[in-house]
């Protein structure tokens, strides 16, 4: 679900794809709830809610690992 870009991590599905965000997050092993305000899923366990995630222009950044690579 994520591949290396540069160095960096990048989830493959981009910015929309709640299913697939919510998948990778409960297979992960560094999945860490973020605060509140920074949350855009209604599912709590979520890409899109971790902590260690970092948003780029058409995706985000995995900071945290334990991730799966496709």
């Amino acid at each position: 679900m994520f591949k290396q870009t540069n160095g960096k991590t990048v989830f493959i599905y981009g910015r929309d794809n709640y299913e697939k965000a919510e998948e990778s997050a409960a297979k992960c092993g560094g999945f860490t709830f973020d605060c509140e305000e920074e949350c855009l899923a209604d599912e709590e366990v979520s890409c899109y809610n971790c902590r260690y995630r970092r948003w780029t222009a058409e995706s985000f950044e995995c900071l945290k690992g334990g991730v799966k690579y496709e």
